[in-house]
């Protein structure tokens, strides 16, 4: 049997245990609105970006699901403003001592005219998606807040899932960050927030909230959850956090091993956070996450490395009951501003390697000037969303550490990811337990090597600016009296029940 696109010959593979899969075994429910990306807010100071005019945007999004969500926030939300009416004046900035240009966060303005929101209602109304908006906390007040809020309600209707305040508040009082004193912390941060809360469901009584939104803190989204849910109520929809698995990329700590091994306090810190949100009626949402923070390491972040990364840590917390999973991106000037201007992956790179300057880690490439295409992450993103709307069965793992498998059915028909981050080959024996499986159709995942920004799926790559995508190699695997086995290369396999 082939590898998957590596060329190898794998003949020598050992045989592992057979490991069952019992359709009795269920697991976690995946939402239908699981896969998400996350942009900065800044992006809507260009009323053209989120428009139903950008039909290369529209196609990619639609790609990559059906029914996904938006989160827009990020660093620049903290200095973006909305200018309500012509008479609206600019927010004021609390910013923290010393030089700023060494700072990394933005401290200078965005403004965001009533026009970007309505283009904004007509991109989710174009891709079907959901947004989670995310409102300035960091240098506005509750009256601004609630102003927006309104505004934001009226126009994108079903379309918005829930209102964030704020975007990583367990970072605010740090030097770097500066728009809250050193003193200052959790409960400070609720009771502000609460009154930002109150102020924003007084002009939209129907207004539902996520929180916090911490950048590292996964004890502030246990608590806040704990303090927050007794006094809202049904008010609020969701415990929110971000996670970056790396960085900053220009250090040598940095590397795709560590990348591909992972970090087993992930899954426990996701774990104890579902179970909190399970004890309050609560989903959790991962709404900013990636590769490696400060715009992604190149040659990393932007290769088949973060394929394989991106599509085993989205169902890895899929299966631990995480609601929802949106990957950080956008357009290379903006993560930039995001960042204090800073480009720190451009750094170590040859002159004149690569067009962009920041964001290497975003799924989807909107450079202006340049096509629509897609990033190698947004093919892990496209291998995950297959599960939407399934559900998990609970399987034992492989041995090998490296290789990840997950197993899930829909309307009683399976669909299995096998995730292989290892150099070396693998083979999974399964045995399909009181099912009549015949045969399941598999597409591999496959890229030249784990350094490669040359992305297939099912042989065949996503198309630059119209996002069209056809599989051209299809295989049959064979169900023999109820064993399936199969063995893949560095790569991923995408196997449905025919």
């Amino acid at each position: 049997m082939r590898g998957d696109g590596f060329g190898a010959i794998l003949q020598d593979a050992e045989i592992p245990r057979t490991i069952p899969v019992d359709p009795a075994r269920l697991g976690r429910i995946v939402p239908t609105n699981f896969v998400g990306l996350s942009y900065e807010l800044a992006e809507l100071a260009d009323a053209s970006f989120f428009s139903p005019a950008n039909t290369e945007l529209v196609a990619f999004f639609k790609r990559l699901s059906p029914s996904g969500v938006l989160r827009i926030g990020g660093n620049t939300s903290e200095f973006c403003w909305f200018r309500a009416t012509p008479a609206t004046t600019a927010i004021a900035l609390r910013t923290p001592p010393g030089d700023l240009s060494q700072r990394w966060m933005p401290h200078r303005l965005f403004v965001i005219e009533p026009n970007a929101i309505e283009t904004l209602a007509g991109f989710l109304q174009a891709t079907g998606w959901q947004a989670i908006y995310g409102l300035n906390y960091g240098n506005s007040t509750p009256e601004r807040a609630a102003t927006e809020a309104a505004f934001v309600a009226s126009r994108l209707g079903r379309h918005l899932l829930f209102f964030q305040i704020g975007n990583e508040p367990d970072f605010y009082k740090d030097a770097n960050n500066g728009v809250r004193p050193a003193s200052w912390g959790f409960q400070d941060y609720v009771r502000e927030w609460l009154g930002y809360a109150d102020a924003i469901s007084a002009r939209v009584p129907q207004a539902r909230f996520g929180g916090p939104d911490t950048g590292a803190s996964s004890d502030w989204v246990i608590r806040f959850g704990d303090e927050v849910a007794p006094k809202l109520g049904s008010r609020l929809a969701a415990l929110t956090g971000h996670y970056y698995a790396e960085g900053p990329p220009d250090t040598p700590s940095t590397t795709t091993a560590r990348l591909l091994r992972g970090d087993p306090r992930m899954a426990q810190q996701t774990a104890a956070i579902v179970q909190a949100a399970d004890a309050h009626g609560l989903q959790y949402r991962m709404t900013e996450g990636n590769s490696c923070y400060r715009g992604g390491k190149p040659g990393m972040s932007n290769a088949f490395a973060a394929t394989l990364w991106g599509a085993d840590y989205m169902l890895q917390l899929a299966s631990l009951g995480c609601a929802g999973v949106n990957l950080h991106g956008g357009k290379s000037t903006v993560l930039s501003a995001g960042l204090g201007d800073h480009n720190p992956g451009a750094k170590i790179l040859p002159a004149g390697q690569h067009r962009r300057t920041n964001g290497f880690y975003t799924p989807i490439s909107s450079e202006d000037g340049d096509p629509v295409e897609a990033m190698p992450l947004f093919y892990g993103m496209m291998f995950a969303e297959y599960f939407a709307g399934g559900q998990f069965l609970n399987v034992p793992q492989p041995a090998n550490p490296e290789c990840r498998l997950y197993v899930a059915q829909r309307a009683g028909r399976l669909t299995i990811g096998i995730i292989n981050k290892s150099l070396h080959p693998a083979t999974i024996q399964l045995r399909l337990q009181g099912t009549n499986v015949k045969a399941m159709q598999a597409l591999r995942l496959a890229a030249p090597s784990l350094h490669s920004e040359q992305v297939t799926f099912g042989g065949a790559a996503v198309a630059a600016k119209t996002a069209a995508w056809k599989p051209l190699k299809t295989e049959t695997v064979k169900v023999r009296d109820g064993m399936l086995l199969l063995t893949t290369g560095t790569g991923a396999v995408l196997l449905q029940e025919s």
